[in-house]
């Protein structure tokens, strides 16, 4: 296990090397001069000039990168050029604001996309696995940022039952002001015991959370459906049936145990997909993340932010990767001789 957690290791920090250089590459061809951004609009040519050898931009391309990725190991991601301050301390303040609403997407894709696998697989070729096959095709199919704006005009703007933007509500930041601890707001607010606000995350959580779960549950459903359906197939769980149990016991207890490897490997593809559409999601509903703050660095051409976001995602998902991976060595022993 420890040679195998070596080289997962080994091949995640090759391809994160991979990805920054890649990306930094990238940006630096486009067309644009960060130098203005930085300076201002009514800098002259000699004060651009000046900011472009402060921040290394006269410098060969091979030096600026070796630089970058040696500030990179130091905790040093450069300074944005939109709000002139360390990217590092910029991504860390949104960062667990958008982890909050993946997760909270994750958990609902989890809870209603293995209960409709199993119901799809429990009646194959009737109606509820229609029901549950056709919606997953919607659903996952379905373009992220049209999703979030039906549910804010169903929900929010016609029903008027939830909040149609922002993280909490002002008035109730400033009567009851929420203590932070891990960066999460719903999990400070549960830890610190200030229920008030837990309402009111929870109420602007829900809706960006259901958008943001439409693909997992999609995925998971039909997954779960097609590995329960496999696994109904193989001997021990016929044996199981002739023995008297329970269809209900059966998927539970045989057939859906032997579908966790399946779902397991997915589920960083699952993090990967809507952490990136988490972005279009926090747009629509003004959610404050990760999502703004790259948009707006992208208008101005902020280089370090850019590839300070592009860096952070690509480290998420290539961790998100090795986690799944080490969790599948330890219940597949099997795994680790590849």
């Amino acid at each position: 296990m420890i040679a195998y957690t070596a080289r997962r290791l080994g091949l995640s920090a090759l391809v994160a090397f991979g990805v920054v250089v890649l990306t930094f590459v990238i940006a630096r061809v486009v067309p644009g001069d960060p130098a203005a951004g930085w300076a201002g609009p009514r800098a002259s040519q000699a004060e651009r000039d000046r900011v472009r050898a402060e921040l290394g931009l006269d410098d060969p391309l091979h030096t600026q990168i070796v630089n970058y990725v040696a500030g990179v190991l130091r905790g040093d991601w450069g300074i944005s050029v939109r709000t002139h301050r360390p990217v590092l301390d910029d991504l860390s303040t949104l960062l667990p604001s958008t982890l909050q609403l993946v997760l909270a997407g994750l958990l609902i894709g989890l809870l209603v996309g293995i209960p409709a696998g199993l119901l799809a697989a429990r009646w194959q070729g009737r109606l509820p696995d229609v029901v549950v096959r056709v919606g997953a095709v919607i659903s996952g199919s379905m373009p992220v940022f049209w999703l979030a704006l039906l549910i804010q005009m169903f929900f929010a703007t016609r029903l008027g039952l939830l909040p149609v933007a922002g993280m909490y509500d002002q008035a109730v930041l400033a009567e009851h002001p929420l203590t932070r601890i891990t960066g999460l707001s719903l999990v400070d607010a549960l830890l610190t015991g200030n229920w008030a606000m837990a309402a009111s995350v929870f109420d602007h959580l829900l809706l960006p959370a259901l958008a943001v779960a439409a693909y997992p549950v999609a995925v998971i459903a039909r997954l779960v459906r097609a590995s329960v359906l496999d696994t109904l197939g193989e001997t021990h769980v016929q044996m199981v049936r002739a023995l008297g149990f329970r269809e209900r016991s059966v998927l539970g207890r045989f057939a859906l145990r032997l579908s966790w490897n399946p779902v397991l490997q997915t589920v960083a593809l699952i993090f990967g997909s809507s952490l990136v559409n988490t972005f279009l999601v926090e747009a629509v509903f003004n959610y404050p993340g990760l999502g703004g703050y790259a948009a707006a660095s992208a208008t101005v051409l902020d280089v370090p932010a850019i590839v300070g976001v592009t860096l952070l995602v690509a480290l998420l998902y290539i961790a998100a990767n090795l986690i799944v991976d080490l969790l599948h060595a330890a219940l597949d022993p099997r795994i680790r001789l590849r």
